[in-house]
């Protein structure tokens, strides 16, 4: 089937402004069963749809990420925030890893999306306690497709289970932090069908920011740490919020992926 409908499906694809024709080309043609399929995710994508969506997942740090209609695709800048909560999730101590025992870290990945950063973290470093949330009821399903138990619907930490306040090791908060007055400018891909939620950050992209950095010193244990990805020019107000909350900020840039995490860091007590 490749041999034979290659050529005109990069065709129809480079004519609807696709940069990279023959990767998604093959992409869509190895997720296709048969010939009707493969025409139909060729329609979808050359209608504006992420490639991401329209054959279902993406490749993410290292792990495959299941993907539903309408759900955040995951960037790969965010595999900075990967490997800083990768790190500070490693097991306590080895012999407790080994023995898959207590204590090991636990993980709160708030904002889930498609659950792709803790499905990542927890690729990296399977003996963590993985909990995920969303408000979204449709990328509640999408990560519990990927994480299994423990993803909750909640709007921020108000659905979260009261057994992890002051537990969590890692809580990556990876919030929409575009500014409202930016949406415009976005790709078309995000704007049309990633939900609005999963993109808006209000005024000056760091309204729900605040609001996990305001609340998250109760849900973090003695030592966690906060991350989020933000913009270089957000960097001066997001520290001044982790620190206002009484976490200590620090901020860490990957120009490769063109990535910029803020963390706070708890007292150990």
């Amino acid at each position: 089937m490749e041999s034979v409908v290659q050529p005109e499906i990069v065709e129809r694809l480079r004519a609807a402004g696709c940069v990279f024709a023959e990767d998604e080309a093959a992409v869509l043609t190895e997720a296709a069963g048969d010939g009707p399929t493969l025409w139909e995710l060729v329609r979808r994508r050359v209608e504006g749809e992420p490639l991401e969506q329209v054959v279902g997942y993406a490749d993410f740090c290292g792990v495959r990420v299941r993907l539903h209609p309408g759900v955040f695709v995951p960037r790969l800048r965010s595999g900075l925030l990967v490997t800083l909560a990768a790190a500070h999730a490693e097991p306590r101590s080895p012999a407790a890893a080994a023995a898959h025992a207590e204590p090991r870290s636990t993980v709160l990945d708030l904002c889930c999306g498609s659950g792709a950063l803790g499905l990542a973290v927890r690729h990296q470093v399977p003996s963590i306690a993985l909990h995920a949330a969303d408000a979204d009821p449709a990328a509640v399903a999408c990560a519990r497709d990927n994480l299994g138990d423990g993803v909750h619907l909640s709007d921020l930490f108000a659905g979260l289970p009261g057994h992890l306040r002051g537990t969590v090791d890692v809580l990556l908060a990876n919030v929409p932090y575009v500014a409202t007055r930016h949406l415009p400018f976005l790709p078309a891909e995000a704007r049309l069908h990633e939900p609005r939620t999963a993109l808006d950050g209000g005024e000056d992209g760091l309204d729900l920011f605040r609001a996990v950095v305001a609340e998250a010193p109760a849900w973090l244990a003695p030592g966690g740490l906060l991350l989020s990805e933000v913009t270089e020019a957000q960097i001066p107000a997001a520290v001044d919020a982790v620190r206002a909350a009484g976490l200590r900020p620090a901020v860490h840039s990957d120009d490769d992926l063109d990535a910029t995490v803020v963390t706070g860091a708890s007292p150990r007590g």
